[in-house]
């Protein structure tokens, strides 16, 4: 008598697994050499052979590396990796933990808190004015439609710090907004202007470690809500 077939156990494949495994096979383009910043990938239907997958597939992760800024897509003239992709290797990074989003709100944490104390001892009259411009911009506006606003507040600070060193590492910061506000199911005006408030005017005392302290508990009561 033979015996009933032995039982196996396969982890299914849903699509947001296979969207994550374009995603990495495009990044090992890079990686590998085959392509370098500022070619121009194989078109969609090329990919969509090469990888067998389907076009939804193909086009959310297509969308997930031009949200982290890894490509841009040109009406009329393709798909590129972007020219200052080699030297902004945090872009890459991120691409590959794209799903990952505790992962990426720490990256940003780890990336703001240390640039807010750096920029309460180098930011300029002039930057902290422009603070004061996206919070007012914050508080009269309607319906929380205030995320440009929002997101030049940080890029100003990061920007404050103003070191060679650090800049791909804002360019990551950046890409790190876009990806979390993208996540983001709801706004807390008030909230977002009393923690910006009290940011800078940290910032204006030049202190440091106040600076620090308000930074982390503005980007932790992100951090909760995206985590919910």
């Amino acid at each position: 008598m033979v015996g009933s077939p032995k039982k196996i156990i396969v982890e299914s494949v849903n699509r947001n697994t296979l969207s994550k495994q374009v995603v990495e096979s495009i990044i090992n383009l890079l990686i590998s050499g085959q392509l370098k910043p500022g070619d121009k990938l194989p078109t969609e239907m090329e990919l969509m052979e090469v990888l067998d997958v389907s076009r939804p597939v193909l086009r959310e992760a297509l969308s997930s590396l031009d949200t982290l800024g890894v490509i841009t897509r040109k009406t009329r003239e393709g798909t590129f990796f972007n020219n200052k992709i080699g030297s902004h290797p945090f872009s890459v990074m991120l691409a590959l933990a794209h799903d990952n989003l505790p992962a990426i709100i720490e990256a940003r944490m780890a990336l703001e808190l240390g640039l807010v104390t750096l920029a309460a001892e180098k930011i300029s009259e002039k930057q902290l004015s422009k603070l004061k411009e996206t919070i007012d911009i914050i508080a009269n506006s309607k319906d929380n439609n205030y995320v440009e606003a929002d997101k030049e507040f940080h890029q100003t600070i990061a920007l404050s710090a103003d070191n060679p060193i650090v800049e791909g590492m804002i360019d990551s910061l950046i890409i790190t907004f876009k990806k979390i506000d993208s996540e983001i199911k709801y706004r807390e005006r008030e909230r977002t202007l009393k923690e910006h408030i009290a940011i800078y005017e940290a910032l204006v005392k030049r202190d440091p470690f106040e600076a620090f302290h308000h930074m982390f508990l503005h980007l932790d009561s992100v951090r909760q809500k995206l985590l919910k």
